[in-house]
């Protein structure tokens, strides 16, 4: 029996309602502690730019920190290759516990870093090393968080755990951080969040890692990965030793191809709204940083609504629909959204603006994790989702950093961001055309 016809000839599995829920929360949180340790970077961005990356041009050493940024989403696809590896051949338990406390543990060294203006060059080639080290970690957390959630749930939920794992554990993120940078701005207001302030950011990374041991250590296998096992063990079910190579063949080479176009929109957009909200607050809108702190807070609120009803909607009327949708509907509005909230100087209008450009940018990437678990099967599953949606997301948040670059200063990013984000959505739109339905393929 092969991996491609392997779920098609076997009953589905079904967990019980205790690994549900611990499944459930595993994975939402282990997205969410993920994204909240990349979000600490991109909440003291403009300070981490000054003292790593300084430049002339307030733009150019936020595109430095964008660019810094990427190198980790770079390296994403590297992880997913070794823990996706592991997750498919192991299982996802042992890849998922392993990955997050890797990422945390990473995050808080950050904290310890000299600057530039303390040991000169060296200060941002060891931040862009140690960003290295953290891509990879990151990468092997949406293999494990990104299978086992909707492996363990019913097909009637799925939709919706797509939403509540991907970008709803996003939001969860954001929050976390939006909270971490409240309090953190609180303690160390002004200029002394520039000298420690930043430095506590990093260092909450340590809370990631602990809450992740706790969280994974009790956690069992999905219903999907038990049955491989047993399959295999009758041997009514071939292993495959290599996933990743396995996944570059002329089987599934296509296949990872035409979900790159999903990915790279989904991720482009996300990380161009949600992901870039904290500096356009900072350098466009020059919000102080306690109301941009609440700001972003009830922006993750809005994503994480968003993840879940478009998630679920996924489910009522299909991904391919729902693709379609949200890409209408995120190329029609998020240029005028940018511009618009650029002029604004009333606080009410500029988080209205940012509730709402939070709430597209999580709707476009709802439903992608569970369409790309239902492009594979069961072997290639962790693998597969894993590539598709770091290779994309690898590409996609290379946007910021471009979008800093083409805007000259700060008075040319909300231009960029409007031409850059009608543009994704073009080639999100592209995909989601030609895509095939996959509502009802996890088997």
């Amino acid at each position: 029996m092969t991996a491609s016809n392997l779920d098609a000839t076997t009953p589905m599995p079904a967990a019980d309602s205790r690994q549900m829920l611990n499944a459930t929360i595993a994975s939402v949180l282990g997205w969410s502690l993920d994204l909240f340790d990349l979000f600490i970077l991109l909440y003291v961005a403009p300070v981490v730019g000054m003292l790593f990356f300084p430049a002339s041009n307030a733009a150019l050493s936020l595109a430095a920190v964008y660019a810094s940024f990427a190198v980790t989403l770079l390296m994403r696809p590297v992880g997913s290759a070794l823990f996706g590896h592991y997750a498919d051949v192991h299982g996802r338990k042992g890849a998922m516990l392993v990955a997050i406390i890797g990422v945390g543990l990473s995050t808080a060294v950050f904290g310890l870093l000299p600057t530039i203006h303390q040991i000169g060059v060296a200060a941002p080639i060891i931040f862009l090393i140690l960003r290295l080290v953290q891509g990879v970690f990151v990468g092997g957390v949406v293999a494990s968080t990104h299978t086992i959630g909707t492996e363990s749930v019913p097909q009637k939920w799925r939709g919706a755990m797509s939403g509540l794992i991907g970008s709803g554990g996003a939001g969860i993120g954001a929050l976390l951080a939006s909270i971490v940078f409240l309090i953190t701005s609180t303690i160390f207001p002004g200029d002394a969040f520039a000298q420690w302030g930043w430095r506590f950011m990093f260092f909450s990374g340590l809370i990631s890692s602990l809450l992740g041991w706790f969280i994974f250590k009790n956690l069992e296998e999905s219903p999907f990965f038990k049955q491989l096992q047993e399959q295999k063990a009758l041997n009514k079910a071939k292993a495959v030793s290599s996933p990743v190579k396995t996944l570059f063949s002329g089987d599934y080479r296509g296949i990872l191809l035409l979900n790159l176009l999903i990915t790279f929109g989904g991720g482009a957009g996300y990380y161009l709204t949600s992901g870039y909200l904290p500096s356009f607050l900072k350098v466009v809108n020059a919000v102080p940083n306690n109301i941009s702190s609440l700001i972003l807070m009830g922006a993750s609120v809005s994503g994480f609504i968003s993840a879940v009803l478009v998630g679920e909607l996924s489910e009522r009327i299909g991904r391919k629909p729902t693709f379609i949708l949200v890409g209408i509907i995120a190329a029609a509005s998020l240029p005028l959204l940018y511009l618009n909230m650029a002029k604004s100087t009333d606080v009410s209008a500029i988080t209205l603006y940012a509730l709402t450009i939070a709430f597209v940018g999580n709707a476009v990437i709802a439903p992608v994790l569970i369409f790309l678990n239902e492009r594979f099967p069961t072997p290639l599953r962790a693998s597969g989702t894993g590539l598709s949606w770091n290779i994309g997301f690898a590409l996609g948040g290379m946007m910021p950093t471009f979008v800093s670059l083409a805007s000259g200063g700060p008075a040319g990013i909300p231009a960029s961001l409007a031409i850059f984000s009608l543009v994704i959505f073009v080639i999100y739109l592209i995909g989601a055309f030609i895509i095939p339905e996959t509502r009802g393929n996890l088997r």
